[in-house]
């Protein structure tokens, strides 16, 4: 219990004042551009030693909060149908060989725009299918991109060339560019892990066809269950019988309501 009373937790002393750090010359940010290490020299000139982990805590009291400014979320909130993410997929085909795919979806409406297929992607080859995404010349507003090297300066130029501003995401923030990241989680999910991709001819087919399902016949969660290419307001109503149509060697189903079918009674001829 002796000890146990000796070694109880105290508050430490601390060896020189606030005032002292606040009324040096040396303090505040234009005075001193180093920070913390800058004035602790300047207080060793004064015969003040202390140490730069004190001098850190006491200028962090003291800071400013920053100005509140506006939240990612909000910025893709406000321009969602302006802005485009693009991102790759890779995968192996049957003879253990890689494969890559390019995809780029439109953040607002969720619709993918392109795809495109190779063995061996290159800034001058990414830069090429966003041409081919963008046949009339006009791209959105932003775009999104992560930092890999498939890109590069050349993606960077031929996007700009169209007016189109580039987004790199931060490293390590993968929610930057959701949108993306979501869908090709979604391919690999519903669509590469089930196929055994033989070359590119066949998985360019096979993500043409998921793609064609994704746009047009898979609800979404964030688009209150309608589909990407959906029109508002333009859900089928009746009490047809449901069909399914097969999608991708039935990985997927298609579920329609059929047509009804009206019988007309027939007419008598009066002479």
């Amino acid at each position: 219990m002796f000890w146990r009373w000796r070694t109880r937790h105290q508050q430490p002393q601390h060896r020189i004042s606030i005032d002292t750090i606040r009324g040096h010359p040396a303090h505040g940010p234009r005075k001193s551009p180093l920070g913390a290490e800058r004035i602790r020299g300047e207080l060793l000139k004064s015969r003040d030693p202390v140490a730069k982990r004190t001098l850190q805590r006491y200028l962090k009291r003291d800071a400013q909060p920053r100005p509140p400014g506006q939240r990612w979320a909000t910025f893709l909130e406000d321009h969602a149908h302006d802005i485009c993410a693009c991102g790759f997929v890779q995968t192996y085909d049957i003879c253990f060989r890689p494969i890559f795919a390019f995809f780029v979806i439109n953040v607002g409406t969720r619709e993918v725009v392109h795809v495109a297929v190779t063995r061996a992607p290159t800034q001058q080859w990414t830069a090429q299918q966003f041409r081919n995404a963008t046949p009339f010349g006009k791209g959105p507003r932003f775009i999104i991109r992560d930092r890999d090297g498939k890109f590069g300066a050349d993606f960077d130029r031929a996007v700009q060339a169209l007016g189109t501003r580039v987004i790199k995401t931060a490293v390590r923030t993968p929610d930057m560019n959701a949108t993306c990241e979501r869908f090709l989680g979604s391919v690999r999910r519903e669509c590469l892990d089930h196929v055994i991709v033989l070359n590119e001819r066949h998985f360019l087919a096979t993500l043409t066809g998921y793609v064609r399902y994704f746009n047009r016949v898979r609800p979404h969660q964030g688009l209150d269950q309608r589909t990407p290419t959906s029109v508002e307001g333009s859900a089928a109503t009746g009490a047809g019988q449901v069909i399914s149509f097969p999608v991708l060697g039935r990985l997927h189903n298609d579920y329609r309501r059929a047509a009804r079918t009206v019988r007309l009674s027939p007419t008598r001829t009066v002479d």
